[in-house]
């Protein structure tokens, strides 16, 4: 049966008396190209104009007109005054019938819905995604139907342990949750930025959960794992031993939401039109390339921004920078489950892309960030249950589990069942059933039949299941006894973390030995870290030395395991994020330093080659109001030299004369900027009249050849070399 239009298909027309199907709200517009904020217009206003008037307190009211609606109250009556509330008097009390005060202060009082236990601090944007070819093959999902088609989408970036207000850079597993706003129904594919999870049986996600978050008999510490209770449950489920390793390391702090993967986790099945399910596993990748931060870099961060994470895809997208990621897959038979050294079913297993290579089915763009957070960023409702025809389950029993349980998630938060018609969660598509009303049901649900089977014919029947084109769960022969039970194949929690321990680079490992010497160093009881330790030489016993010598403590003899790991495993060098890194600087934020009497000939010069090359170029001064040029021109800069530091930049040029450079060499912030982007293994620019700078950041005999010297460099070469993005060479 041939699929109806999105365009232009609608609800069927309803006969007099017959019922009228839902119509479940559609996107306002379709995505519009940004415009540049206008948050700064109201700056250059006077306090006083001919739209406002004061009151007889000095208060000030401000006036309809030219444009400007009037202000009602949620029942739509005008009010002819806001700023205030009804009394007896000027000075009496308020009084009880005041309707326009009890309105705003009840919604205002209900403003705050409960947050999401996991994944509370998030950030979203609109976007597209177009199929690279016809996937009929392997699968009947419409949007995979044809090259080219296009299907809008919504995607929601976020932490996991920390609440609502923490902050971005907490080191933290990131959520990767995509909608598909489908002309066959809405497809969640709700991901992370790493491939594992720590648990294998849904049945153990509140303990995790529990265990990670801030500690019941103190509260704190918040979004943070580098505390006992977190380190105790794990350490006592060795299972979580390979996402340790992933979390551990420079994954876990991302640059930006704009430079890491994604990944489905599980395994799914793909189902063509002839019944066939073929084995699938989903991964995102950024054509901008995989970058992260150091930890000295992401402390520093939280501090200077802790909103760098959502500000930075926000001021892409609005800068016209949109993201694009690839959809690629994993596709594999039964024949190489079986064959495989791991189970398929195991959310703490990858496949490496060496035995199963990527194959692209798409790309999707982000090109407009949201116009209302909470109406969309989080009232959105994503569901690994939401599949389309063409997709289907498998029995991993964490999958399992997140089917079963985000149902209940949405209704506590969003309060009724029908959260599905706010418009970020509403299908594009026509939407017709007998589900009836509820809290806030917003479709007129018209007419006299609300079930069926029924006896009427026309619109009037309401709609009917279709054997041809509905959703068809793949037929599979299932058997067994009713156990609480693990496979054995579940078993052997260690080699998979060992073979992603061997393809990291040598900095990689030792960021992933430092972090786990840093959180065990936060663990007050001394068997906790001593258990985690002894996990660890199973995986790899120089990495378990290196870690008990950070620590202070004896080597502990290695915890027995289940199943003994294989360390011949080879290793996989997609797992390393230098297999992705970027291509260019595009992307990517460059901070100049300027003093008074710097060239602006040299300035120019450097801000022009790097825009032209995809960057964003901002200027950090001795103050706010900018800089006096050497031929006299005043020039504004982005940021005083306190709110600006290296920290926000990816690499740093130094732009600096005579008086103008000593006076800001004097400043203590100079000397964090210079001696920050050194340590943090930046790429750096100087002109020699930055000596003052590059000796207050104690670097000046230090230079090496990720510095460059601007006035034998061009600002072309800079930028080049700057792709590079880190020199972990230095000594540090």
């Amino acid at each position: 049966m041939s699929q109806p239009d999105p365009a232009t298909s609608a609800a069927p027309a309803v006969e007099d008396g017959g019922p009228q199907l839902p119509s479940y709200p559609q996107d306002p517009a379709p995505p519009q190209p940004p415009t540049p904020s206008n948050a700064g217009a109201a700056a250059d206003n006077p306090l006083y104009t001919d739209a406002t008037e004061p009151g007889e307190g000095g208060e000030l009211h401000q006036l309809p007109g030219d444009g400007i609606p009037a202000m009602t109250t949620s029942q739509g009556q005008v009010l002819s005054d806001d700023q205030n509330s009804l009394k007896a008097g000027d000075r009496g009390p308020t009084l009880l019938e005041d309707h326009v005060f009890r309105d705003k202060m009840f919604h205002f009082d209900h403003e705050r819905i409960p947050e999401r236990v996991v994944h509370a601090r998030g950030y979203g944007a609109h976007g597209t995604f177009t199929a690279a070819e016809d996937l009929s093959d392997l699968t009947r999902a419409s949007l995979f139907a044809q090259a080219g088609k296009e299907t809008p989408v919504f995607v929601r970036f976020s932490t996991v342990a920390g609440n609502l207000g923490s902050f971005d850079l907490a080191r933290d597993v990131r959520g990767f949750a995509t909608k598909f706003y489908t002309d066959e129904g809405n497809w969640d594919l709700v991901g992370n930025n790493i491939p594992v999870f720590f648990i294998q049986d849904a049945l153990k996600f509140p303990d995790l959960v529990h265990s990670v978050k801030e500690e019941q008999d103190r509260g704190w510490p918040q979004a943070q794992s580098a505390h006992d209770t977190f380190w105790d449950f794990v350490g006592l489920m060795p299972e979580s031993t390979h996402m340790l390793l992933w979390q551990m390391s420079d994954r876990a702090i991302p640059r930006s939401f704009r430079f890491m993967q994604g990944f489905g986790v599980h395994t799914f099945r793909f189902v063509n039109a002839q019944g066939r399910s073929t084995f699938v596993k989903f991964h995102w990748v950024p054509r901008q390339g995989l970058q992260s931060v150091v930890w000295n870099e992401a402390v520093k961060i939280n501090g200077a921004d802790p909103d760098f994470h959502r500000r930075d895809l926000w001021t892409a997208i609005n800068n016209g920078d949109f993201p694009e990621w690839d959809l690629c897959v994993q596709t594999f038979d039964d024949d190489f489950a079986d064959s495989f050294e791991f189970d398929v079913l195991d959310a703490t297993k990858i496949i490496p892309e060496e035995q199963v290579p990527l194959r692209v089915i798409g790309t999707m763009r982000l090109d407009r960030v949201v116009d209302n957070v909470f109406s969309e960023t989080e009232q959105v409702a994503f569901m690994t249950q939401n599949v389309v025809p063409g997709i289907d389950f498998t029995n991993d029993p964490l999958l399992q589990g997140r089917n079963f349980s985000y149902l209940d998630t949405q209704l506590k938060r969003l309060g009724s069942t029908n959260f599905t018609q706010l418009p970020v969660n509403a299908p594009r598509c026509p939407v017709a059933h007998f589900q009836r009303d509820g809290h806030m049901q917003m479709g007129r649900q018209a007419g006299r039949a609300n079930y069926e089977p029924n006896s009427f014919t026309g619109a009037a029947a309401g709609p009917r299941a279709d054997r041809e084109a509905g959703f068809r769960t793949v037929e599979r022969p299932e058997s067994g006894d009713t156990r609480r039970v693990r496979a054995e194949s579940f078993a052997d929690h260690y080699s998979q973390a060992g073979q992603f321990w061997r393809s990291q680079s040598a900095p990689e490992q030792d960021h992933i030995r430092m972090a786990f010497v840093f959180e065990l160093s936060k663990c007050e009881i001394p068997v906790i870290r001593e258990r985690i330790v002894a996990n660890l030489r199973n995986v790899d016993e120089e990495l378990a030395a290196g870690v008990a010598d950070g620590l202070g403590m004896e080597l502990p003899e290695a915890t027995t395991p289940h199943v003994q790991p294989d360390h011949d495993l080879a290793p996989s060098p997609a797992l390393s994020m230098t297999a992705r890194a970027p291509e260019s600087f595009a992307g990517r934020k460059l901070g100049v330093l300027v003093t008074d009497g710097v060239d602006g000939a040299a300035l120019d010069a450097l801000t022009k080659a790097f825009s032209d090359g995809g960057a964003i170029v901002e200027t950090i001064g001795l103050k706010v109001g900018g800089v006096t040029l050497a031929g006299g021109e005043r020039r504004p800069v982005d940021h005083k030299i306190d709110g600006g530091p290296s920290v926000l930049f990816d690499a740093v040029a130094l732009l600096g004369e005579g008086a103008g450079a000593e006076e800001l060499a004097g400043h203590p912030a100079t000397r964090d900027f210079v001696s920050d982007a050194f340590s943090h293994y930046k790429y750096i620019g100087y002109v020699p009249g930055a000596q003052p700078l590059l000796q207050a950041g104690g670097i000046a005999d230090r230079l090496d050849e990720a510095c460059l010297d601007l006035s034998t460099t061009t600002s072309e070469q800079f930028l080049a070399a700057c792709a590079a993005l880190r020199r972990w060479e230095r000594d540090v």
